[in-house]
């Protein structure tokens, strides 16, 4: 069951699955970020503010923050899949996201094996702040740890994403100052 969940102190809104757990409940969590991980898996949603980056073309832009997460991750590869423009129903008050599917491969911990991640990821340019406001989604598919995605679990993950991404509304565009 979705409801709408107020981020960053209600600036922004997004339809989120009720049962996510909020990461900043029991660990550090940038004020930039909010961090939200589903409970019987090792699926995350993180929503954060960044500063615009050079890129122009919001297919572009949402590559270079795609690229930015793969080179945080240590990841070993990363394929773009899809870059889709998307449309949400706010009338102009929330710009449209860009909407890219990929794929990284991470090491973690030193591990001999990496993981496979499916990553989801919608920008929402924000000119006038000179802000880049991201949704990401990790949705690990192997890993030696547990917690993996099966296809039905991407599937739904991926529909609770593409939901929020169409849904998230900036109310305070203050958020930026």
């Amino acid at each position: 069951m979705s409801g709408l969940r107020e981020l960053f102190g209600g600036a922004i809104t997004a339809a989120l699955p009720a049962n996510l757990i909020d990461a900043s409940d029991f660990r550090q969590v940038p004020d930039t970020q909010e961090v939200f991980l589903f409970p019987d898996s090792s699926i995350s949603i993180i929503v954060e503010v960044l500063e615009s980056v050079s890129a122009t073309d919001l297919r572009e832009a949402a590559g270079q923050h795609f690229d930015a997460l793969a080179h945080d991750n240590d990841a070993r590869s990363q394929t773009v899949n899809e870059t889709l423009d998307v449309t949400n129903d706010s009338a102009g008050a929330t710009p449209h996201p860009v909407v890219l599917y990929g794929t990284q491969t991470v090491q973690k911990f030193n591990r001999e094996a990496a993981d496979e991640v499916r990553i989801l990821l919608a920008l929402y340019r924000v000119p006038q702040k000179n802000v880049d406001l991201v949704m990401s989604m990790n949705v690990p598919m192997t890993s030696e740890d547990g917690g993996v995605a099966s296809e039905e679990t991407w599937g739904a993950a991926r529909n609770v994403f593409d939901r929020a991404a169409r849904s998230l509304r900036i109310v305070d565009y203050g958020l930026f100052a």
